[in-house]
């Protein structure tokens, strides 16, 4: 009995997830088509010059705008920022500093501050049990 290795694929949308780019600017084979692992795994080892443009100038998806701007992606959400942004666009919402933006900074801050405080209880919890 021989077993047979069925080579795994994913569609688009996760690899371009996996990539980190908006599925809606890469090239339309690369919508059209699956992507096996090994293709991902190249992608991401030897990115073509489609993929390192849209790393660097976008257009970016939300998780990606979220952390380019130091904020969740509820808060791109709170703030009206639904859609895809190109680097140049988020550069100019960083510049301006609307109020949205810098108050979801701040609770992004707290929320960081925060998880960090309840980590060091755990590992003090942990120590004293030991």
């Amino acid at each position: 009995m021989t077993s047979h290795k069925t080579t795994q694929t994913m569609k688009p949308a996760t690899a371009a997830k996996k990539l980190g780019v908006y599925l809606e600017a890469t090239p339309a084979e690369f919508q059209e088509g699956v992507v096996s692992r090994t293709e991902l795994n190249a992608l991401q080892a030897d990115p073509p010059a489609w993929l390192q443009e849209l790393r660097r100038n976008g257009p970016h998806p939300r998780p990606v705008v979220a952390a380019k701007l130091g904020i969740s992606i509820a808060g791109l959400a709170r703030g009206g920022i639904t859609e895809a942004l190109t680097t140049e666009q988020i550069d100019a919402l960083k510049d301006e500093a609307p109020e949205w933006l810098v108050k979801e900074r701040a609770t992004q801050a707290e929320v960081r501050k925060e998880a960090v405080r309840i980590k060091e209880k755990q590992a003090e919890r942990a120590a004293r049990e030991s």
